[in-house]
């Protein structure tokens, strides 16, 4: 027979103790935010859909975006035992400097739209966390305000060469003045993809204003009201800035851009250079012969050619070629700390994150970017813990297995 006895108030009162309330609604909301997904629901609740769809979105059908992201959840891992993990190191060393965390903050265009604080909220989080922050051609801060707000941080600068070269030039001149230390330099975007969500609806720079624009800004009026409040959108390379972003890209970018510009640009750049939008071994060993200090496998986030490799797929067989020569970084689909564990454990030496940053910013403006990166350095420490490796360098491709759900068709030939 169990025992029962009358409770005591005081009994009752201890094991009723309410958790304090959050009057700050922000807090709450990024409190409440227990992954890079939960952020992407608060994002796309406060986030007008034409602004959100340019983020979540992806080329024609989505397919390269959805293998990227299946090709990490079909990672299995493969943990030692009894190790001793009381500690573990997350330090990276990537591009002749150091990063806190092995991942960085990709560039991504038109920031600013997805939520006010922009680049300079990502910047600003990116210098706290000590991890690389960097600023797309088609940012909307400046090369001077990135660099104001993170002043004592790693500041990258991604270059789009375009049509009118003396405008990718002096933004390369402008970058080195400011005193950042790396150049991306993205080879995948001779012209836009196909980004069909954009079409539909409608997005601009700036947002056109149409029934069904304010139809949706009805339950989202901070997101109107932050937008006509705060200065107004400025481009670094942009001068006009009416159009669809299809129409936008397709009259910026130049599809006449071969090796020649690298070796323009090379002599114009004194510091560290990284080929962004690599897709291929041979071009990988390609630029390795070129002497580039480093190649980042990428598809673009799926927004360029869809059904591109899948960089993790690709990320083996590009180390094992130049793994030794050059480092290899990896972007695309990534969303938990899990992923870029594996990466590293693939033989990458660093990742990018976009898409997890901009969820962030426009869950919560500088406060969401500093949530997503505790969210995914929480993740990597913890899968490391579980794994039981101390240092990056402890990772290896036996931790991991990639399980294919594609068939090779060239195995069949």
């Amino acid at each position: 027979m169990v025992q029962r006895q009358v409770p005591k108030p005081a009994d009752i009162f201890e094991l009723l103790q309410f958790k304090k309330f959050e009057f700050n609604g922000r807090k709450r909301r990024l409190a409440s935010a227990l992954t890079i997904y939960d952020l992407r629901r608060i994002a796309k609740r406060r986030t007008p859909a034409a602004a959100f769809d340019y983020t979540d979105g992806a080329a024609d059908d989505e397919l390269s975006l959805r293998r990227a992201r299946q090709a990490f959840e079909d990672i299995e891992f493969h943990p030692s035992i009894l190790r001793d993990v009381s500690h573990v190191d997350t330090t990276a060393q990537i591009l002749g400097g150091p990063s806190a965390l092995p991942f960085g903050i990709a560039p991504t265009g038109f920031t600013r739209l997805m939520q006010t604080e922009g680049e300079v909220a990502g910047a600003g989080a990116a210098g706290a966390a000590g991890i690389p922050f960097t600023l797309s051609t088609l940012g909307t801060a400046s090369i001077e305000t990135v660099k104001e707000a993170n002043p004592h941080g790693r500041n990258w600068f991604q270059l789009y060469v375009m049509n009118q070269r003396h405008i990718s030039f002096g933004l390369v001149e402008r970058a080195a003045a400011a005193g950042f230390d790396t150049l991306f330099f993205t080879v995948d975007t001779p012209i836009a993809g196909a980004r069909l969500r954009d079409k539909r609806n409608g997005f601009s720079i700036p947002p056109q204003i149409s029934v069904r624009t304010i139809a949706n800004a009805i339950p989202r009026p901070w997101w109107w009201w932050d937008f006509i409040t705060t200065p107004k959108l400025e481009f670094a390379s942009l001068t006009e800035t009416g159009g669809t972003v299809g129409e936008l890209l397709n009259a910026a970018m130049d599809p006449s851009i071969n090796f020649d510009d690298l070796a323009e640009i090379r002599k114009i750049w004194p510091h560290k250079i990284a080929i962004k939008g690599v897709q291929n071994v041979e071009d990988a060993k390609k630029l390795t012969d070129l002497g580039v200090d480093a190649i980042v496998l990428s598809n673009h986030g799926g927004r360029q050619l869809d059904r591109a490799p899948v960089p993790f797929h690709l990320l083996p067989d590009v180390v094992r070629e130049v793994g030794d020569d050059v480092e290899v970084i990896i972007d695309t689909g990534i969303m938990n700390g899990a992923d870029i564990v594996a990466s590293i454990a693939m033989g990458a030496k660093f990742t990018l994150v976009g898409r997890a940053y901009l969820y962030g910013l426009m869950a919560g403006g500088r406060e969401g970017v500093d949530r997503m990166i505790e969210i995914l350095s929480e993740q990597i420490v913890r899968t490391m813990k579980l794994l039981q490796v101390t240092t990056l360098d402890e990772l290896e491709p036996k931790h991991v297995t990639q399980l294919s759900r594609f068939a090779d068709l060239r195995a069949r030939s």
